[in-house]
């Protein structure tokens, strides 16, 4: 039975067992044992997913660290260039730091009214009864003023804060599309394989008993099985763009059928390096095609591509502004390596820290963090570029189950990902840019949820 995916994402219920642990003793730290602990790292992995059509899952290099010169902590307070309320970032933007606090607000709004239900779009009864099986009567916005454009053929640009849905604003219609006319072939790109594997669950889930196959192509496993997969014939390619570039060139992808190209978290791909890749691929697929970007930002760079590859596009834009108004922002400021070590560990102590995303900016960082808070009894877990597939695979799946109640990652967990129920987003290092700490803390503040947003600044 193929496990199914909420298509608007929204949180669902989530069991709480605390547990008690040591308390860490040292300076700043006299609280009382904090609770979600375990003596140590986690040991406990279940097994992958089963796959839609076979998942191979395999992955690129991703989480590539913005900016390699990091300050120095050689002693109290000794953070490089000295700064006041937001100075020159090391290798980033200029950004103040009074734009990471901003309170929650209860604000008064007229629901939104979409102008159609799911029944109203012309489905096939397969896809009408996996979207009836979740309950789901009226589109988000994205999708309620998505679907009809793309159903009608037509290129698409789609903005949408994150977590609105656009997974599903593409995958339905392109569904239906394929199930009408099943020499259709659809190419997803993804800018993570975090993401990408979630697109592909997703897919299995809408498309559940409509006997269409598709494959995840990304980097960090071997390749062989991915080529398989494509050699029996699958319907959905959803990759990244470096696995996708090998496979081309290997000439076992060949792109000329495929007449459906969605690009998703399009202006992610850019700040990862993947302009060339992006270009490449695009310019390997069919020329009659229709081709659908979906991003929350609207670059300078993202605004030329989509004047090169897209055909009179429909621009739809539903943003509600930077950042979501139920997300409660501030700043902890902090002198030293030690004090800001003892400060994260008060918050992770509090009440209300139930589920907790650290942002680094580097690798290294990560395993340092997460071996430290580890060790003082933390249940935390750790993904970023240099793990293998399996074990960033395994490890978020402990995070999303409650498994583990702390996740450190660099920003391959900033875009796109649907992790329910995350109390806290914590930014241990400040982003290198202001439009990266929006993508950071939108994995907080989900579903219409109250979130907390913490950046660590030095004083």
């Amino acid at each position: 039975m193929i496990k199914t995916r909420s298509f608007a994402r929204p949180a669902s219920a989530r069991p709480h067992a605390p547990s008690a642990r040591p308390a860490r003793s040292g300076a700043g730290y006299s609280h009382s044992a904090p609770r979600h602990a375990s003596s140590g790292a986690v040991s406990h992995r279940p097994a992958a997913k089963p796959a839609f059509g076979s998942r191979p899952h395999s992955a690129p290099s991703g989480g590539r660290a913005f900016g390699s010169n990091r300050p120095s902590f050689k002693g109290r307070g000794n953070f490089g260039p000295k700064r006041g309320a937001g100075g020159k970032r090391f290798g980033g933007e200029r950004i103040d730091y009074s734009r990471f606090i901003k309170k929650a607000v209860k604000v008064e709004e007229k629901p939104y009214v979409s102008k159609h239900t799911f029944s109203d779009f012309p489905f096939d009864a397969v896809i009408q009864r996996n979207i009836a099986k979740k309950g789901y009567i009226h589109p988000r916005p994205i999708q309620d003023q998505s679907i009809p454009s793309v159903i009608a053929g037509k290129d698409v640009f789609g903005m949408a804060n994150t977590g609105q849905g656009k997974t599903a604003a593409f995958l339905l219609p392109l569904i239906n599309k394929v199930m009408k006319n099943k020499e259709e072939k659809v190419l997803v790109l993804a800018p993570t394989r975090e993401l990408a594997m979630q697109i592909e669950e997703d897919l299995r889930s809408m498309a559940s008993g409509s006997k269409l196959f598709g494959v995840c192509v990304v980097g960090g496993m071997p390749i062989d099985k991915q080529i398989r997969e494509i050699k029996h014939g699958v319907s959905f390619v959803i990759g990244t763009p470096g696995r996708v570039t090998d496979l081309i060139k290997r000439k076992v992808l060949d792109l000329a059928p495929y007449k459906s190209i969605v690009l998703d978290e399009a202006d992610r791909m850019l700040d990862m390096g993947f302009r060339d890749d992006m270009v490449f691929i695009l310019g390997k697929c069919a020329e009659q095609r229709q081709t659908l970007f979906f991003s929350a930002t609207l670059s300078p760079e993202i605004k030329k591509l989509t004047e090169k590859f897209l055909k009179d596009p429909i621009f739809i834009s539903v943003m509600t502004g930077e950042t979501s108004k139920n997300i409660d922002q501030d700043v902890v400021k902090f002198t030293s390596k030690e004090d800001r070590f003892d400060k994260l560990v008060e918050v992770l102590k509090k009440d209300g820290s139930d589920k907790v995303l650290i942002f680094r900016e580097m690798k290294h960082a990560c395993d340092t963090i997460t071996k430290e808070l580890s060790d003082a009894g933390f249940k935390v877990g750790c993904i970023h570029g240099d793990k293998r597939s399996r074990d960033r695979i395994r490890t978020l799946d402990l995070f999303k189950t409650d498994k583990i109640n702390i996740l450190v990652a660099t920003d391959v967990a900033a875009r796109g990902l649907d992790i329910p129920d995350v109390t806290h987003v914590i930014n241990y290092d400040i982003p290198q840019t202001y439009d990266t700490y929006v993508h950071r803390i939108g994995r907080t503040g989900r579903a219409d949820k109250k979130g907390n947003a913490l950046t660590f600044v030095p004083q």
